[in-house]
């Protein structure tokens, strides 16, 4: 794929950039190193102030990054202004907390004295994609950096100046010179990288086989990976359930950023006694949706990201109905416009065991089972290979407690949809990956957790 900013409104190829030559990036692995020898001897303090210093940047200029966003990768410029502001706000939550999160953890012993010493591990790799082009790299750098690692960001092809403006606000925030470095390249030199003995561990938030083929790479060479895959999560609605609440989050959680984000809720998981009023309900609030411009401030749906996703998506869909599932609404992509948008579609009647029951729809594509109870409705939420995030509505204290304790998912929201919070930690399980960002749990995947006893 080509490094390139084409605008998904329009088609449009507005600018393109030269790969990296081989030489270039061992130039940048060797300015990581050199980086990572001084920075690790950096105070928290210090780091503090920088990170702090980003946030600032963040939030001054979040108009323009927002532009980008929107330009490169096509979600609403309103939530591209959210997801700067969001950015901001996880360089402040490990600005404040880091120092305390990784001090020495005492420890009593035969010892005269024995703690835990948590200390940086080098530098870091972070394959990055383009759903969420600056939050899901600040939600890795954030942490990396305060911890006294040092990043290499490996973007998507498609959001070269997003890539390139993180890491000018890193440099305009005071950090040192290679300690966040852009690596415009190709997924094909992902592995001679991770080969590279400078390089420590590597993170990946994608898809499937990106994730397999870096943990491959990985394991190869013993290195540590934190992997953030796709999902399929549910969305179960149950009889006790605010019911028009739950059908107003319904549409905001499967619309968020297009459709295209690993926690949007892609499967309505709904008990019978309720599913009609649900369809009835979700289906108005599908039809008064905004289709149009990502850059106006009342469009609700922009385009995907790339021709290849529309088609990919348009492909599922027409599947499904070929293998006997019915299309409620959608089902299409707009063609009396340029640019790569697809219909706010909804799928029911999906026969079991076909693969739409088992595929991620990475799009404005719902998927609407009706259940008789909640036991077929958690069996129905776990009957898929992934395990990232699950919302369920209830009000029945019973009910909720088993929800949580029995859908199989890195997290559970009760009443709320899934989302990504600093003070929380974030992951899936099952071919959803493994580890977790945020929170302390995430701060603490990069460091070496170092034992320390003396008598």
């Amino acid at each position: 794929m080509a490094i390139a900013t084409i605008n998904p409104a329009t088609g449009e190829l507005l600018k393109t950039f030269e790969p990296l030559s081989d030489a270039e990036i061992a130039a940048k692995l060797d300015l990581a190193q050199q980086a990572f020898d001084s920075y690790r001897k950096t105070s928290f303090e210090s780091r503090s102030l920088w990170l702090q210093k980003a946030a600032d940047i963040l939030e001054q200029e979040k108009s323009e990054f927002a532009k980008l966003m929107t330009l490169e990768m096509g979600k609403p410029y309103k939530a591209a202004l959210g997801e700067a502001e969001k950015c901001a706000q996880v360089c402040r939550y490990y600005a404040e907390n880091a120092a305390g999160f990784l001090a020495d953890t005492q420890v009593l012993t035969d010892a005269s004295h024995s703690f835990v010493r948590y200390q940086p591990m080098g530098v870091i790799l972070a394959v990055m994609p383009w759903n969420f082009p600056f939050w899901q790299v600040f939600r890795f750098a954030a942490p990396a950096l305060m911890a006294g690692n040092v990043g290499l960001l490996k973007h998507a092809s498609n959001v070269p100046q997003c890539a390139l403006a993180i890491e000018t606000i890193i440099q305009r925030a005071g950090f040192l010179s290679g300690v966040f470095q852009t690596l415009l390249i190709g997924a094909a030199k992902v592995a001679d990288l991770i080969a590279d003995d400078r390089v420590k561990a590597a993170t990946l938030t994608g898809s499937e086989p990106a994730g397999a083929s870096l943990a491959a790479a990985a394991g190869k060479h013993i290195k540590k990976t934190v992997l953030e895959l796709g999902g399929s999560d549910p969305f179960i609605v149950l009889e006790s359930a605010d019911l028009e609440t739950a059908v107003s989050f319904a549409t905001t959680a499967r619309m968020l950023n297009n459709g295209q984000s690993c926690i949007a809720a892609k499967r309505f998981i709904v008990v019978e006694a309720i599913a009609d009023k649900f369809e009835k309900l979700i289906l108005e609030k599908f039809a008064a949706l905004k289709v149009g411009d990502p850059m106006e401030p009342d469009t609700d749906l922009g385009p995907l990201a790339t021709p290849h996703l529309l088609n990919e998506l348009d492909h599922q869909v027409q599947t499904a109905v070929k293998s006997g599932a019915k299309v409620l609404t959608g089902g299409h992509r707009l063609s009396h416009r340029p640019g790569n948008f697809y219909e706010p579609t909804i799928i029911t009647d999906i026969p079991p065991g076909s693969p739409t029951e088992q595929e991620e729809f990475f799009g404005p594509v719902a998927l609407f089972f009706r259940v008789p109870d909640i036991d077929v409705a958690i069996k129905v939420a776990n009957a898929t290979p992934f395990g990232l995030g699950a919302s369920a509505w209830t009000t029945n204290e019973q009910e909720r407690d088993r929800l949580i304790e029995e859908i199989e998912a890195g997290a559970v929201f009760i009443n709320g949809m899934v989302k990504s919070d600093p003070r929380m930690p974030f992951g899936g399980i099952k071919r959803s990956g493994y580890g977790r960002e945020l929170s302390i749990e995430g701060l603490k995947e990069f460091v070496n957790v170092k034992t320390v006893w003396v008598k």
